[in-house]
């Protein structure tokens, strides 16, 4: 059965673990759908995996489609969720509901943006016009310049204010917010706090569902991965099983463990 937005929150509702990975092209989308993964994000770190990249930001929004349309042509059940790239958003809601609709014809059945607050009027903008959209906060890579590089957020003074962004997002009408390198117990209190998914990657076991790069947890990435990910090719003797282990460590709540998270 396909899974949809609605799917989603009913996990959330009955603690059935939610598993996400990425990915980027046809053959390895249909694998992980195989695998029973929830959904695929079709994410901006293509930049950075498949191109090489040293961040997100190069990546546009005709390179966001291609690699969407692959992904779309490789899925029967998993939820396909587009990304937003930088500069393809910021200016106005309607630049934003513009290129959500080239990736929603492209094959996304929701698309993905950065931001807290400041991105509240997009996003309700967007939902108003039928478009299921995932809010990301905490470390946002389109801002890493910004933010020093990619450093934990949400530590100390700074942890109301993601707070605040996750309330807002939801209240805004996001269906679900991806959590990125917070404290996990912070991540804890915002999903206890939240009636939709929390989707963490370095946010600790509390979150609602769990999100990986697929390059970064099958250990094929020749940059150093960070210390949220962990290579299921160990013990694994093929991809295929690889995934599936995720995703039964996922659902079991045996990802991530004390040393993929922050305090």
């Amino acid at each position: 059965m396909a899974v949809t937005v609605t799917t989603m929150k009913k996990m959330k509702q009955e603690k059935d673990k939610i598993t996400w990975l990425t990915a980027y092209d046809y053959s390895f989308a249909s694998l992980v759908d195989e695998q029973g993964v929830d959904a695929i994000l079709v994410g901006d770190s293509l930049g950075m995996v498949m191109q090489g990249h040293e961040t997100p930001v190069p990546v546009t929004i005709e390179q966001s489609c291609y690699h969407t349309e692959c992904v779309a042509r490789g899925v029967s059940n998993t939820m396909v969720v587009g990304d937003l790239p930088f500069g393809s958003y910021q200016t106005s809601k309607e630049q934003a509901y513009e290129n959500a609709v080239k990736l929603m014809r492209s094959g996304a059945h929701t698309v993905k943006l950065e931001g807290g607050e400041l991105q509240v009027e997009t996003i309700q903008f967007l939902v108003e016009r039928g478009i299921a959209v995932c809010a990301h906060i905490g470390l946002t890579p389109q801002s890493v310049h910004q933010l020093g590089g990619f450093k934990v957020q949400g530590r100390g003074a700074a942890a109301n204010q993601l707070i605040e962004d996750a309330l807002a997002v939801e209240q805004a009408g996001a269906f679900a917010v991806v959590l990125e390198a917070v404290p996990q117990s912070l991540a804890e209190q915002i999903t206890q706090k939240l009636s939709i998914p929390t989707i963490g990657i370095g946010a600790g076991p509390a979150c609602d569902g769990q999100v990986l790069v697929l390059q970064d947890m099958l250990g094929i990435y020749p940059q150093k991965s960070p210390k949220f990910c962990k290579n299921y090719m160990e013990g694994a003797e093929t991809i295929q099983q690889a995934v599936g282990n995720y995703v039964a460590e996922v659902k079991e709540g045996m990802f991530p463990a004390q040393e993929h998270c922050f305090n």
